[in-house]
C-alpha cells in the first residue's frame, strides 16, 4: 500500500497492529481521526495511554481495576463465597454480559498447557488456592475454555484444594468442547452457568 506521508503510513502501521484490523481497516480508521478535531485526536489519544499507564490488575482476583480492588470484589452485594474461576478478562466480560452471576471472579491469566510453554506457575493458581482456604470459599464454578487445556488446568486446580471444604463445579456442556468461551452467546452461556454441575461428574 503506497502512501503519500510517511507519518500516514506510520500511524496505518501502528493501527493495523491490533487484532483483526488490516491494511485497508488501519487505513479508514487512520483517515477518519484525520478528519476529527485535534482536540477530539488529542483526547483520544490521552485517553489510551492512560489506560495503558494507570489501569491496575485486582489484588484478589486479578481482574482489571482503576484501584487496588476491582468494582465486583468491593461489592457487598456479591456473594463473596463463591469464586468463578476465568482464563482471562474476556471471560469476564462475556460473563457478566449474561447478568446470571453474582458471585466473584478469579482470572488465572491463562491456562496449563505444556506445549505452549505455559506451566502452573506462570498461573494465578497458587493465590487462588490460597483464596479459597483464608476465605472460606463455598463454591469454586470453574468456566474455562472446554478443550484438553482447560480440562487439565480444572483437574490440577482440583487436585490442589481436595482437602478443602469447597464445593467444586463446572459450567454445563451447552459450551461446546473445544469452543471459545468469549464467543459464546449470553443465552447459552448463562444457562451454562445456572445449570452448573459438580466436577465429579465433568471429568
Amino acid at each position: 500500500m503506497q502512501l503519500p506521508s510517511s507519518l500516514l503510513e506510520n500511524a496505518v502501521n501502528e493501527f493495523s497492529k491490533l487484532p483483526g484490523i488490516g491494511k485497508k481497516t488501519a487505513l479508514r480508521l487512520v483517515l477518519h481521526l484525520l478528519k476529527q478535531e485535534p482536540g477530539e485526536v488529542q483526547q483520544f489519544g490521552e485517553a489510551i495511554t492512560r489506560m495503558r499507564q494507570e489501569i491496575n490488575f485486582c489484588r484478589r482476583c486479578f481482574n482489571v481495576s482503576d484501584g487496588e480492588t476491582c468494582s465486583i470484589c468491593s461489592n457487598a452485594l456479591r456473594n463473596q463465597r463463591l469464586i468463578c474461576v476465568v482464563e482471562n478478562l474476556r471471560d469476564v466480560i462475556a460473563i457478566e454480559s449474561t447478568q446470571q452471576f453474582s458471585g466473584t471472579f478469579h482470572v488465572l491469566g491463562g491456562i496449563i498447557s505444556p506445549l505452549d510453554g505455559i506451566g502452573p506457575d506462570q498461573l494465578n493458581i497458587e493465590s487462588l488456592v490460597h483464596r479459597v482456604a483464608q476465605e472460606g470459599t463455598e463454591e469454586l464454578v470453574f468456566a474455562l475454555n472446554p478443550n484438553i487445556q482447560g480440562d487439565t488446568t480444572i483437574y490440577y486446580i482440583q487436585k490442589k484444594i481436595k482437602h478443602l471444604p469447597c464445593k467444586v463445579t463446572t459450567i454445563a456442556r451447552g459450551i461446546a468442547f473445544g469452543g471459545e468461551l468469549e464467543y459464546a452467546d449470553e443465552l447459552t452461556l448463562g444457562r451454562s452457568l445456572t445449570n452448573r454441575m459438580p466436577i465429579d461428574n465433568y471429568i
